[in-house]
This record gives C-alpha cells, structure tokens and sequence, in this order.
C-alpha cells in the first residue's frame, strides 16, 4: 500500500469507527448517543443549541469537525451545496434547511458507515432535498458546473492529496460558485515536522496546510479572492479557519 492509500485507509477507519461508537444505526439500538466531542475546540460544542434543535440528536452528536461552515456560508434559498466529508450529515442537514425546498443539499464521504449514519439521520429529520453518495474528495462524483456552494467541516486537512481536492472543488463549481469550509491550518513557520509532532492525520492536526500554502493553492487552482481567517487555536500555532474562495464567473 502507498503512502496515500495508507493516509486514506486510516482516515477511513477512524470515521467508521467513530460512526459506530456513536449508535449502531444496523438495528434499533437499546444505547443512548455517545457524545464524540474533543473539548472546545472539535466537535458539536462549535454548534449553537437551536441549530443542535433542528437536527437528529445522532447528527448534532456525530460532528468532528474544527467548525461550522452553514454559519459562514451565507447559504440561500434555492442554492445547490456539496458537504466535503459529510459524515453524521449536520452540516447537510442544517444546509437543506437553510436552502430550502428550491435547493438541495448533497453529502461526500467515502465511509460506508457514516454514510448509513447520515441517511438514518436525513430520515429522522424527513429531510427530501438531501442526498448523501458516496466517494473521495480528490475524486468528486459530480458533473462540472453543478454546484453553487461547497462546504466542508476539518475534512480538507486529511486529504493527502489536497491539490486535487482543491482543483476538484474548482471544477464541480458552477462559475460564481463559492467556498466556505472549516478546517485546520497551521502558521507558516511550521514545518511538515513541527505538524506531525502535534497530532496524527486522523487527529485533523498533521496534514494541514500552512496559511499561503492554502492561499497559493487555491489560487493555482483557478479561485478569486482567497482568504484565510483564524478562528481558534486547536494545537500551538495551528488553528481553526474559515477558508473562502469564489471560482470567477465566466
């Protein structure tokens, strides 16, 4: 296995995992929702109580993310939106409600587990402009120009293969398509070492982009107007962000 498919895999399985800690959504289940927050700085704590009201409490529960992308989006009614690394399905699920009935909220992941977790959710919640598929961020099983805003929540970070992310991103955008992601990003002074020594790809933490690296790379890829915003340290001198792009219009 190459070290990409190696990233992958144990990206993939500590996902599936976490889907089945949270409930085992195979059989009806006798356990309460294990709550899979990290402290103040991952997971559903990044949510306000009444967006957590408007979900399944096994969506609300399930994020792992380092933020929340529907809050900075500025999503609107009748907007197309592609969640990168859906998992429980929160962020599609408060983005289809955000959208409404005119628009439609796709989910991406590539963890069968969480991706039966995500349609039992969009089920309880009787969510219809959902749809959850599965496959790869760096691989995106969409048509070019489709999509009016894409989201995602710390997933990014874990791609090993984050030109391609990006550069799909790009492609699947409609022109006047828009970024608004959450993810990991360290300053620029740390090496590649310096981030392995702070936490492990799994942990969102060691394969995130430096500041310009994320800058430079959207803009090779083809986006307008980037830009990187600190949100919160999650390890030292690396931070949670909110991460905007705009592809041009043509």
């Amino acid at each position: 296995m190459d070290k990409t498919s190696e990233i992958t895999e144990r990206v993939r399985e500590r996902y599936a995992a976490a889907a089945l800690q949270l409930t085992d959504v195979s059989s009806t289940s006798c356990c309460a929702p294990t709550d899979l927050t990290n402290g103040d700085v991952f997971g559903s704590t990044l949510y306000t109580a009444e967006e957590g009201s408007e979900i399944p409490e096994e969506a609300f529960l399930a994020s792992l993310g380092c933020g929340n992308p529907t809050a900075v989006a500025d999503l609107r009614p009748g907007e197309i939106v592609l969640d990168l690394g859906s998992g429980g399905g929160i962020d599609v699920l408060l983005s289809a409600r955000r959208v409404g009935p005119t628009g439609f909220a796709y989910g991406l992941d590539m963890t069968d587990e969480m991706l039966a977790l995500a349609r039992a959710n969009a089920a309880k919640a009787e969510a219809t402009n959902v749809e959850f598929i599965k496959g790869q961020i760096e691989a995106i099983p969409l048509a070019d120009d489709t999509i009016d805003v894409i989201i995602s929540n710390c997933v990014i970070n874990l791609s090993a293969d984050k030109n391609a992310v990006i550069a799909e991103m790009f492609r699947v955008l409609k022109p006047g398509g828009r970024l608004g992601i959450s993810d990991v990003v360290a300053e620029n002074q740390l090496s590649a070492e310096d981030r392995i020594r702070r936490g492990s790809y799994t942990g969102c933490i060691a394969g995130a982009l430096s500041h310009q690296d994320y800058l430079d790379a959207l803009h090779q890829a083809g986006f307008a107007d980037p830009s990187v915003l600190y949100t919160h340290e999650v390890a030292p001198e690396m931070h949670g962000a909110i991460v905007k792009a705009i592809k041009p219009a043509r």
